[in-house]
């Protein structure tokens, strides 16, 4: 009994048999798999595989169509506050003239789209943040003058409000240019250790994560295998869940996925997972519970 309650206690997220579906589809289909407490797992898998749906499922925005979900050895409830999310971003933040701390402020009000009112406890917090992801420079100027691995530095400052145990990054490199993906990846590998904390990070490509990840979540055809590098970027792993012949090279320390004579991501990537209700650059309604229990609402445009 103690045991079982040791390894519960030993482990940020439980996926047991769980089936997710959208529409007629099964996003995953009787996925079981556990992530222990202070592992950095880079999520990644095909076009319309369900990383996002994943993650809105652990944030408890979709009902699941059987099995069940822990994280932090609770079940899954809408604004849980012991995880930090990071959605999709798109256009907009670009040209907003709002300073970076007021900006990530923000978050803690869950007034994303207008100037917080803070508290002393707030504005504390804050400070924590920005110090933590050494962005106080970048505070102090308006979103507008920021690149997007400096805006992307304050979306994290943001997820680290409240001081959750469970970050959860969908698709932070979007847009980014290589030196600037390499900047943010490492960037939540520091922080991660320094807090000793859980991250997910899903990603088009596995490359940019190889030198911080722990280990992969790769989903597709309603499967998830969850191991090393080596254990699941393998061709028979990723074969069965691309559910078609794949081929994987090691190139002076790349790891390219191939289909045939096209690399995965060149072939898969090159737009958002669409089947989930999500694009690049245009413009929709939503309404989600951000990190820490606050819900915002709103028509935004989201890109970095």
């Amino acid at each position: 009994m103690n045991d079982a309650l040791s390894d519960t206690r030993a482990n940020a997220i439980q996926v047991d048999h769980v089936t997710l579906e959208l529409g007629d589809r099964a996003i995953l289909d009787d996925a079981t798999f556990t992530v222990r407490r202070g592992e950095f797992i880079g999520v990644l898998g095909p076009n319309g595989a369900g990383k996002t749906t994943l993650m809105r499922a652990l944030l408890g925005l979709l009902p699941l169509s059987s099995g069940s979900i822990r994280v932090d050895g609770q079940a899954v409830v809408r604004g849980n506050p012991s995880i930090g999310y990071m959605p999709q971003i798109r256009s907009g933040l670009a040209g907003r003239r709002v300073r970076g701390r007021d900006f990530v402020a923000m978050a803690a009000d869950g007034h994303h789209w207008g100037l917080p009112h803070a508290s002393p406890a707030v504005r504390a917090d804050v400070e924590r943040v920005l110090d933590l992801v050494d962005a106080h420079a970048l505070a102090a100027r308006p979103l507008s003058e920021l690149s997007g691995g400096e805006r992307q530095r304050l979306l994290l400052a943001q997820c680290l409000l409240g001081k959750p145990k469970v970050l959860l990054l969908d698709e932070p490199l979007i847009s980014l240019d290589p030196r600037h993906q390499t900047g943010v990846v490492d960037l939540v590998r520091r922080v991660q250790r320094e807090l000793g904390i859980t991250v997910l990070f899903s990603a088009h490509e596995l490359n940019p994560l190889l030198n911080s990840l722990d280990r992969v979540l790769y989903l597709g055809k309603g499967r998830a295998a969850l191991g090393t590098v080596d254990e699941v970027i393998t061709k028979a792993v990723l074969s069965r869940l691309y559910g078609s012949p794949i081929d994987v090279m090691r190139v002076n320390g790349r790891i390219f996925v191939m289909s045939g004579d096209v690399e995965i991501d060149k072939l898969d990537h090159a737009h958002e997972e669409g089947d989930e209700g999500h694009e690049h650059e245009h413009e929709h309604d939503h309404e989600h519970d951000h990190a820490h229990g606050h819900k915002a609402k709103g028509k935004h445009t989201h890109n970095v």
